[in-house]
């Protein structure tokens, strides 16, 4: 039986070529479409590892192509074997 407990995780993905295109157009169109293609990006790559309702994810990163999501140990594991998926790594407090 796997952990239910939910944390914080960051998800960084793989080199993306139409990432780094957009990226690219510093114009407050481009910002705009950035934002919607990773959101949308981020979006479909957990409704299609994840059970929908199992998880809760927070933000898309524009800086890194990547998101923070409230999940679980198992459901990261599940991530890191996910096409496209580079690192999951879980978000620890410093203090």
């Amino acid at each position: 039986m796997g952990s239910t407990k939910m944390e914080s995780y960051f998800v960084f993905m793989s080199y993306d070529p139409e990432y780094e295109r957009l990226r690219a157009d510093r114009t407050k169109r481009g910002a705009h479409e950035l934002d919607l293609y990773l959101s949308t990006k981020h979006d479909e790559l957990l409704a299609s590892t994840l059970e929908p309702g199992s998880y809760n994810k927070t933000s898309s990163l524009v800086i890194v192509d990547g998101f923070a999501v409230e999940i679980t140990q198992d459901q990261a594991n599940e991530l890191r074997s996910a096409k496209g998926v580079r690192v999951v790594e879980k978000n620890e407090e410093l203090v």
